[in-house]
């Protein structure tokens, strides 16, 4: 796999980092800032302090792209409680309503759990990071101030669960969902559905595209030499290579007919590709569609020397 060195501007990449339990995704970033030496790290999609796995951390330029893949889709394990409901909607918060779900069956649990896959209206809870009118909902929540939230259409692909202790109420579950899904809600609304409780236990996110955390690295070992490269960043883009003199106008940021710099076949209706070198190890760029078959760049990584 390769691998990004440090350049004279500091290090430029992607971190696939193992977040342990009990830090914030700021923390695992200000973290990371001193491990790489480096003010230029952010990272694409916060994961709650409990919540352990993959979060994906941009480095130095490739901090520009992470907008590109917070929008990824993720994956989680984990497990939850039937009835029991806590006010965060997990083991953290404190508890506000108990069901007795002695007689709900496995396949009733099931099924409730296959009824919230496709497209699902969700409400954040107060515990996030969404904000209203200017201020983050947890802020809010802090102050003892609930708030109209706005409901939200999100995407769920799989919500497969299994007993752990089916006697007590313990589940598994396997979620593949779209951005902006809170797991913890899913477990909420799946209670609810049993007319009943649940909250969530415990909650590991093992990929976030197609980064997994097989080749996360834990946060104390991470170094310069844990970097993906810009092109590895962009891996679950559409791509185009592009000839030098084509790449010539890419450094400059030019507007290119889609034609010339767009990609073709099932991704010619893409809504941003990455442009490569002809080799296909250098991101150039990221580009956008723009109008009149044309194209515009959304980044430029490699601006031409001047």
């Amino acid at each position: 796999m390769a691998r990004r060195r440090r350049g004279a501007d500091g290090p430029d990449g992607v971190a696939v980092v193992d977040k342990p339990a009990g830090w914030t995704s700021h923390d695992v970033v200000a973290r990371a800032r001193r491990q790489l030496g480096t003010s230029r790290v952010g990272h694409a999609g916060t994961l709650d302090p409990a919540v352990t796995g993959v979060l994906v951390l941009g480095v130095g330029r490739a901090t520009r792209l992470l907008r590109f893949l917070t929008a990824l889709g993720k994956a989680y394990v984990g497990e939850f409680q039937l009835g029991v409901a806590t006010d965060t909607l997990d083991a953290e918060g404190e508890v506000v309503a108990r069901h007795d779900m002695s007689a709900v069956t496995i396949a009733q649990v099931e099924v409730a759990a296959a009824a919230l896959t496709g497209a699902v209206q969700q409400i954040p809870p107060m515990v996030s990071a969404v904000q209203v009118d200017g201020r983050r909902l947890h802020d809010l929540a802090r102050e003892g101030v609930e708030v109209e939230r706005p409901v939200r259409t999100v995407q769920v692909d799989r919500f497969d669960v299994s007993p752990v202790d089916h006697t007590v109420g313990r589940w598994h579950l396997d979620v593949v969902c779209g951005t902006g899904t809170y797991v913890r809600t899913l477990v909420d609304d799946l209670g609810r559905a049993l007319d009943g409780s649940a909250h969530l236990v415990t909650l590991r996110r093992t990929r976030v595209g197609s980064f997994t955390d097989a080749e996360a690295v834990p946060l104390d070992e991470l170094d310069v030499s844990s970097l993906l490269s810009p092109a590895e960043a962009v891996r679950d883009m559409p791509a185009v290579r592009v000839t030098e003199d084509v790449a010539a106008d890419v450094r400059h940021g030019r507007v290119l007919p889609v034609d010339r710099i767009g990609p073709a076949g099932d991704s010619a209706d893409a809504e941003a590709w990455a442009v490569l070198d002809e080799a296909g190890t250098t991101l150039l760029a990221v580009y956008e569609p723009h109008r009149s078959g044309t194209a515009k760049p959304a980044v430029v990584l490699t601006p031409a020397a001047t």
